[in-house]
């Protein structure tokens, strides 16, 4: 059964050429992997920096989980102004921002808490900036071309974390923390500067919003709350969202223990890397072969069989298996990522066009706020079960999540375009 929210538009398959074709999503699909690699290294680096400082490894976790969980409530708070403000100002804007915010912590130096704090206060941005971009590739990218982009940013976003990983590690080792944020406080420059000058200048028609006057803060607040709630009480829409939210954080709670499983089992030094490895290659081979190969009716018919995919392997690490039989069962799980290239279409089609730039806020940050919080709630699994039967709930989670979506009825779209708060805006 098809766990869409309605019959697909056409059946055409586009290919990933004719995405990169198009000059807008170039500009913001190279910028938006450069940012990643940037998260990555600030990120990562930030944490070692506070543990070089504090030595406390809690402080470390907290300062890695800062830069995630507070996107819930900035999407809550201020996701309406993704469709409110000019997207070449709001995305320059956020890049800038965020540089700014990675020099500070490598030139200053500062209270833990104060550091904390201003990485906190950027986080609560980005789901503005990032939904006005994927406001933007949903208005350059039409039918299936649109899904093939969400699959190349998927690709490279995945590829871009693991580079910015290892280039925080090289970074510190060659320059120490604070030079390694300064290294990332560029790259956001970068970013920054070819926005503004690459991306054309939008009137307020072209990129959904309403000319006249900027709306006050209390204004954008009590917007975003209540486009929130419209977003969330449509079931089409919180189906939707659900569908992209759940298993990516079992999943990312199971991958939370993977150092831990092995050294349970003792395995060899350096194997726990290996197998770390395997779900983010597991997704770039997934999403590549279902995007590339499958038309948009099959990839919609396969949600449910990828999504049993990305669950059923994890259920196998309740018999304690090996380093080969986990690379495997991993590999497998990542692989089933691609289901969520068959809900793209379908989200897009059930989306209000005035909400679309807060309603992808809240699709991304409410899936980073759930993958900060699934590693805690398994590793509270595992001092009970042990890792490998902790992962084996992830994946019986998974599993569940399928057979809920398998549940969804194929006629029962509600009319889901609700009307979000329109408000007034100013041109870039």
């Amino acid at each position: 059964m098809t766990p869409t929210a309605g019959p697909a538009q056409g059946n055409h398959r586009a290919t990933y050429r004719e995405v990169l074709a198009e000059p807008r999503f170039r500009l913001l699909f190279s910028t938006r992997a450069v940012s990643i690699t940037a998260d990555a290294l600030r990120i990562t680096t930030f944490s070692v920096l506070v543990y070089s400082s504090t030595g406390s490894a809690l402080l470390s976790a907290v300062a890695f989980g800062t830069g995630f969980i507070p996107q819930l409530f900035g999407s809550l708070l201020l996701g309406s102004l993704a469709d409110r403000l000019p997207p070449r100002a709001l995305i320059t804007g956020g890049y800038a921002v965020t540089c700014a915010a990675a020099l500070l912590l490598a030139l200053v130096r500062m209270p833990i808490a104060a550091g904390l704090a201003v990485v906190a206060l950027v986080s609560l941005a980005t789901p503005v900036f990032h939904g006005a971009s994927s406001r933007l590739v949903a208005q350059s990218l039409k039918g299936d071309a649109y899904v093939l982009g969400r699959s190349l940013n998927n690709i490279a976003g995945a590829g871009a974390q693991l580079f910015g990983l290892a280039l925080g590690g090289a970074a510190v080792a060659a320059l120490g923390p604070r030079r390694a944020l300064a290294v990332s406080a560029l790259l956001y420059l970068g970013c920054a500067l070819a926005v503004r000058i690459r991306l054309p200048r939008l009137r307020p028609t072209e990129y959904g919003g309403t000319p006249g006057g900027a709306v006050g803060e209390r204004g954008a607040v009590r917007a975003s709350l209540q486009g929130a709630g419209l977003l969330l009480r449509g079931r089409t829409v919180r189906r939707l969202m659900l569908a992209q939210w759940l298993p990516p954080a079992f999943v990312a709670g199971a991958e939370g223990l993977i150092v831990a499983y092995a050294g349970e089992r003792h395995f060899a030094p350096g194997w726990y890397a290996v197998l770390m490895g395997c779900l983010p290659v597991g997704m770039l081979v997934g999403d590549l072969l279902v995007g590339r190969l499958l038309r948009p009716r099959g990839r919609e018919r396969l949600v449910v069989p990828l999504t049993v995919l990305s669950g059923l392997p994890l259920i196998g690490f309740a018999a304690q298996p090996g380093v080969g039989v986990s690379s495997c069962l991993l590999l497998l799980a990542g692989f089933g990522y691609a289901y969520g290239l068959g809900l793209q279409r379908p989200f897009l089609d059930a989306l209000p066009p005035e909400g679309r730039g807060q309603a992808f806020g809240l699709l991304g940050s409410g899936s980073m706020t759930l993958q900060g919080v699934g590693p805690v709630c398994l590793g509270s699994v595992a001092a009970g079960l042990g890792t490998g039967g902790a992962i084996a709930v992830a994946g019986g989670a998974v599993t569940l999540t399928a057979g809920w979506m398998l549940t969804w009825h194929r006629a029962g779209r509600e009319p889901s375009r609700t009307t979000i708060p329109a408000s007034t805006t100013a041109s870039s």
